[in-house]
Formats: structure tokens, C-alpha cells, sequence
């Protein structure tokens, strides 16, 4: 746990490539829950001796979530339609095609009720 930091109520780990992406639902300081995002990307030393982890973090409140949620799958929808006008088809990377239950629909659901 990181300093400032509170507990961990609820998280869900998505592994994609050399990149973790861990949704970690807290609380504030005021009791309110909010959904902290950090991506942790694995970095090895130019000689390959030392294996370190980046980390960046966002913080998302309930107030922005339906905000976020339509900014999200607008900008996932319009790179899309430029990856098949490129001729990139995006459900051909190696991440989606280890995972046998995919959803190939062109919608993003996120479900985040509080």
C-alpha cells in the first residue's frame, strides 16, 4: 500500500501484454467510494540486468463516471473506424487472441454501479 493510499475494497487485475491494468475500487476521506486506475508496465534496464515497474495512476469519482464512460467508448469507437479505414483490424492482437471467450461486439460495457 502506497502512503496516503487507502484500503482496497474491491480489485480486478486485467493482464495485456507487457501491461497490467489494476481497477482498484476505495474509499476517501468522506466514506465515498471512487475507482482508482493504475497501469504498471514492466521495464528492464537497457543491459537486461534489472526488471523495474512503471506505474501511472487516474482517479476516477462516481460524479464523472457516466462522463468518463461515454469519453471512453467515443474515443475507442472513432479509433476503430480509422484502424479499418487503415486496413487494421482490431480484434487481431495477440493480447485478444489468448483469451477464448471474447466479446467481438463494437461496444464497450462498463458496468459501474455505486
Amino acid at each position: 500500500m502506497e502512503s496516503g493510499d487507502k484500503e482496497i475494497i474491491y480489485s480486478k487485475a486485467i493482464k495485456a501484454g507487457k501491461r497490467i491494468y489494476y481497477l482498484d475500487v476505495k474509499r476517501n476521506l468522506k466514506d465515498e467510494l471512487f475507482l482508482a486506475v493504475t497501469e504498471s508496465k514492466k521495464v528492464a534496464s537497457r543491459d537486461g540486468s534489472q526488471v523495474s515497474f512503471e506505474k501511472h495512476k487516474i482517479f476516477l469519482y462516481k460524479e464523472d463516471f457516466n462522463k468518463f464512460v461515454e469519453g471512453m467508448n467515443d474515443v475507442i469507437d472513432y479509433i476503430r473506424q480509422h484502424e479499418f479505414s487503415h486496413g487494421q483490424h482490431p480484434e487481431a492482437s495477440s493480447d485478444e487472441n489468448d483469451n477464448e471467450s471474447l466479446d467481438h461486439s463494437d461496444d464497450i460495457k462498463l458496468n459501474i454501479d455505486f
